[in-house]
C-alpha cells in the first residue's frame, strides 16, 4: 500500500515533538498499521533548511499543507482559534482528516467542526486537547461505551495543580508560587487562561459532551480560579481532613447537567487528592463500572506528542480498514445528541467551607448561625482559630452540609452585611466523589 502522508501545522513544542516521534518510530508504527506513515508537508513560519533537507516541503504559507492534494491527513498543532480554525475547516473541505490538540478550537467550534467533518465523510481525531498523554479521550468514547457515565472530576490543568501542591507542601503564598511555576516554564506570561479555569472548562467542555451525548457548551460552563487561594484555607483544610484541588466537574442529575470549574475541598484519603504536582488525573463514576481513575503527564512534548500520533495511528488503521466512522466523533451518533438542559450554578447542591474574618466579640458565632440555619443551611463542622490580637479579629472555618447554591449566595450575602464580619467569606465547594 501506498504511504500515508501527514502534513503538520506548527512546529513548537507538540508539533516538534509528534514530527520527532513520526520519524524515530517509524518501523514500529508501520508495524501497527501495515501502512508507512511519512511527514511529507510542514507549515512554519521559519525556514528549516535541516528538514528541507530530509525531503519535507516547508512552506511558510500554512494554508498550503491543508492545499497539498499528497497529503492524507493534516496535524494542526498551531494552538490559538482564528488560524486554527481557518486550518481545520479547510482541510476538512478539501476531504482530509484532521488531528488536533487544541482544546480551545473544540470547545468554542467544535460543533460546527464536526458537523462540517460528518458532511465531508472525514474525521476529526482529538485525544491531545484534554490531559495530554491520559487517554481519556478513548475512554469516554470506547473503553466506557457500554456504561452510564454519572459524573466525572478531573484535576485538568497541572499549572494550578503544582501551584495548590507547593502551597500545601511548603506553606507558600500563591503570588510567590505562580513566579516559580512562569519560571519553569509551567505557567505563560500572562497565566490567566490557568489559574482563572479557562482551560480547565473547554477540557471539561469536551469530556461533558462525550460523557453525556450533549453539544459542547462552553459558554455554560460555571468558572473560579485559584487567585483567592491563601496558605491559610489550604492548611485548615488540610487540618479538617481535606485537600483543595481546583477540579472541573461535570455531573449528570434529573434537572440537567452540572458543568463547574472551582476549587474543591475534597477528602484527604481519595487517590485523586493525592495527585501531585504537574500530574493530571480524572476520576469517572458510571454504571456498571463503578469509580475508575486515569493519571499521567497532561503537558509537555512528549505526552502530547504521544496522544497526537495515537490519533495517527488510529486514523490510518481507519482509513486502511475503510472504517472511518464506526466512533462517532463525540461518542453518540450525530442525529442521537441529546439537548438536556444544562443546570446554572444557582441551582447546583454541594457541600461548603466557609472562611470569615469575625471581629472577637460576643454572640458574633450566634449571629453567623443563625443567618445560615435561615438558609437552610445545616453545619457539619466549626473551627475557631486563635484571635489576632493586633487586629482584633478571629477565623472562623465553617463546614456545611448539602445546600443549593442559590441559598449560599443570599447567606453570604447576608453574613458580608454584618458588622462584625470585617472580610469578604471565602467560599470553597466541597466534594466527596464517593
Amino acid at each position: 500500500m501506498k504511504p500515508v502522508n501527514i502534513g503538520i501545522v506548527g512546529l513548537g513544542t507538540v508539533g516538534g515533538g509528534a514530527l520527532n516521534l513520526i520519524r524515530d518510530n517509524a518501523e514500529e508504527l508501520s508495524r501497527r498499521t501495515g501502512r508507512t506513515i511519512t511527514v511529507s508537508h510542514v507549515g512554519v513560519r521559519r525556514p528549516r533548511p535541516d528538514l528541507t533537507a530530509l525531503g519535507i516541503v516547508v512552506s511558510a504559507d500554512i494554508m498550503s499543507v491543508v492545499q497539498d492534494p499528497a497529503v492524507d491527513i493534516v496535524v494542526e498543532v498551531i494552538g490559538g482559534i482564528t488560524d486554527a480554525r481557518a486550518v481545520v475547516m479547510a482541510a476538512i473541505a478539501n476531504g482530509k482528516h484532521v488531528v488536533t490538540a487544541n482544546k480551545w478550537l473544540l470547545a468554542e467550534h467544535g460543533n460546527e467542526i464536526f458537523a462540517a467533518a460528518e458532511a465531508k465523510g472525514v474525521h476529526v481525531a482529538f485525544e491531545a486537547a484534554v490531559a495530554g498523554g491520559v487517554p481519556i479521550i478513548k475512554v469516554l468514547r470506547e473503553g466506557l461505551a457500554a456504561n452510564r457515565i454519572d459524573w466525572l472530576a478531573g484535576i485538568i490543568n497541572g499549572t494550578g495543580n503544582f501551584i495548590l501542591t507547593e502551597m500545601r507542601d511548603k506553606g507558600r503564598d500563591f503570588e510567590d508560587v505562580l513566579v516559580e511555576a512562569q519560571a519553569l516554564g509551567y505557567a505563560e506570561a500572562d497565566p490567566a487562561f490557568d489559574v482563572e479555569g479557562n482551560d480547565a472548562a473547554h477540557k471539561l467542555t469536551i469530556m461533558a459532551s462525550l460523557a453525556f451525548g450533549v453539544p459542547l457548551q462552553f459558554s455554560k460552563v460555571f468558572m473560579e480560579g485559584i487567585t483567592k487561594l491563601t496558605r491559610d484555607d489550604v492548611a485548615y483544610a488540610e487540618e479538617l481532613g481535606f485537600r483543595i484541588k481546583h477540579l472541573g466537574i461535570a455531573r449528570q442529575s434529573a434537572k440537567g447537567i452540572e458543568l463547574r470549574v472551582h476549587p474543591t475541598l475534597i477528602p484527604q484519603d481519595r487517590l485523586i487528592a493525592n495527585v501531585n504536582g504537574v500530574k493530571n488525573a480524572i476520576l469517572v463514576q458510571s454504571d456498571p463500572v463503578g469509580p475508575t481513575l486515569y493519571y499521567g503527564a497532561g503537558a509537555g512534548a512528549g505526552p502530547t506528542a504521544s496522544a497526537v500520533v495515537a490519533d495517527v495511528v488510529d486514523l490510518v488503521r481507519a482509513l486502511t480498514a475503510e472504517k472511518l466512522h464506526s466512533v462517532p466523533h463525540l461518542a453518540f451518533m450525530p442525529h442521537a445528541m441529546a439537548n438536556t438542559p444544562i443546570l446554572p450554578m444557582e441551582e447546583v447542591v454541594t457541600a461548603y467551607y466557609l472562611r470569615l474574618q469575625a471581629l472577637d466579640r460576643p454572640g458574633v458565632l450566634a449571629d453567623v448561625t443563625r443567618i445560615l440555619s435561615q438558609h437552610g443551611i445545616n453545619i457539619e463542622a466549626i473551627l475557631q482559630k486563635p484571635a489576632d490580637d493586633a487586629a482584633g479579629t478571629v477565623p472562623v472555618i465553617i463546614l456545611t452540609k448539602l445546600v443549593v447554591e442559590r441559598e449560599m449566595n443570599a447567606a453570604i450575602t447576608e453574613l458580608q452585611a454584618l458588622t462584625e464580619i470585617v472580610a469578604p467569606v471565602t467560599r470553597i465547594r466541597m466534594e466527596t466523589l464517593a
